[in-house]
């Protein structure tokens, strides 16, 4: 039986439209070529930032970070990026007693800007303010520390094999993959993939049925 299910955040509670649109824009190319460089390095397994190196070579993203907010032009997020799953599928869990946790690979400030938006959920951390990013253990402890539930009771639900399944998994908690974003189609298939996961989904709906079940 589960009682606390932890999702991820970018491409499984938000869209990453807005985000690599807004870095298009930065750094003056047409949004096609930084989508198309994405989907290379994702096919490649290699970190997304690395698609922004290509672009710009010795590209430093927290540099770049700090340039942006000083224009005015700094990292942003509303309800226009959310899935049309996340509130009911987050509110009907809770509503069926289960602990609702958000944590992902994200800034101090997508944190803040999550928590505005008064989602459904018991409590919503980023990497930033953990000091600790996936897929390191260290992360995965964090998650249940705040799961507030054993391991085998606890759910991680994200897209990114190599950042939530895999290491998810080893952690000792449940999986379930997502098929949405990039790495979500791409890997949907893998056998390693489908072995890890313990669910493996299509939206955020089917997790109702499943704790219901």
């Amino acid at each position: 039986m589960l009682e606390t299910i932890v999702f991820d955040v970018g491409e499984t509670i938000t869209r990453d439209d807005r985000y690599w649109e807004s870095w298009a824009t930065w750094l003056d190319v047409p949004r096609h070529t930084v989508s198309a460089l994405v989907g290379a390095v994702v096919a490649q397994g290699l970190d997304n930032s690395r698609a922004l190196e290509l672009i710009r070579p010795g590209f430093d993203v927290a540099a770049e970070y700090a340039a942006r907010d000083a224009a005015g032009l700094g990292e942003d997020l509303d309800e226009s990026d959310l899935y049309d799953d996340v509130r009911p599928a987050l509110g009907a869990l809770r509503q069926r007693g289960i602990r609702v946790v958000i944590a992902g690979n994200q800034t101090e400030r997508a944190g803040q800007l999550l928590r505005e938006l008064n989602l459904p959920a018991d409590l919503i951390a980023t990497s930033q303010e953990w000091g600790v990013a996936k897929p390191a253990p260290g992360f995965f402890a964090k998650v249940l520390e705040v799961a507030q539930a054993p391991a085998d009771r606890t759910l991680y639900v994200g897209d990114h094999p190599a950042n939530d399944v895999f290491p998810a998994k080893a952690a000792g908690l449940r999986t379930a993959h997502l098929r949405r974003g990039p790495w979500g189609h791409l890997w949907a298939a893998d056998p390693e993939v489908r072995t890890a996961a313990d669910w493996s989904i299509d939206h955020l709906g089917e997790l109702v049925d499943i704790v219901t079940h």
